[in-house]
């Protein structure tokens, strides 16, 4: 179980990128968490999408 806890604890976004992108408002700790599991989210959606259009390439429509 402790190999299952490193891999969700693994981030698919980058805190520095996010923090920089946001101009004019800090970034509390628990909004990279939440940032991480939207973006999961959309992927897991947009692969739903291009398999049922039986593509294996995710492209910008798919979201």
């Amino acid at each position: 179980m402790a190999k299952k806890k490193a891999a969700a604890a693994e981030l698919i976004i980058s805190k520095a990128r996010t923090k920089a992108a946001s101009k004019k408002c800090n970034v509390s700790g628990d909004f990279y968490g939440a940032l991480d599991k939207k973006v999961r989210e959309m992927i897991k959606a947009a692969e739903s999408r291009a398999i049922g259009n039986k593509r294996k390439t995710l492209k910008a429509v798919d979201l």
